[in-house]
């Protein structure tokens, strides 16, 4: 970890994980600081990287991706010209969420959305069977999503 983390500044980060809307004073009281203080440390993990920025969740079905499939990629080599081809292909692919470099039987692991299985196989065959380096796709279709969050434990 490059940045310390105390038990005031692990507090705030939890309560903006979960919601960055709260307004300065309201933040401040959750904290149990000064609206000035609490100010005071956010900007000084901003500044070290620790957050990174403020986004908007969409709800997938509403935004019309409900179908989230994990795709595994083996690729023919493991050459680091293959490997940075693939991942500067895959980043530019707007229905892939996430892209993991993989120890064990695949090389990478995808999430992907679409709208329908109809719809993924379009991504599939437009995209990703042509991207760099690939000798084999598994894509597995998420029947529920039991659990999901974007705050890390601090």
């Amino acid at each position: 970890m490059d940045h310390q983390i105390d038990e005031i500044d692990a507090r705030l980060l939890r309560i903006v994980q979960r919601d960055a809307d709260l307004s300065a004073a309201e933040l401040a009281e959750r904290v149990h600081l000064s609206p000035s203080a609490c100010h005071r440390r956010l900007q000084r993990l901003r500044q070290a990287g620790v957050v990174q920025g403020h986004v908007a969740l969409l709800d997938a079905r509403r935004v019309g991706r409900p179908t989230t499939v994990f795709v595994e990629i083996s690729l023919s080599t493991q050459a680091d010209e293959v490997l940075d081809a693939f991942e500067a292909a895959v980043a530019r692919i707007p229905d892939v969420l996430e892209c993991h470099l993989m120890t064990g039987a695949y090389d990478y692991l995808l999430k992907v959305v679409a709208r329908d299985s109809e719809d993924f196989a379009t991504i599939h065959r437009r995209h990703l069977a042509r991207l760099p380096g690939v000798a084999k796709l598994q894509s597995s279709f998420a029947l529920k999503t039991v659990f999901k969050t974007t705050a890390l434990p601090v």
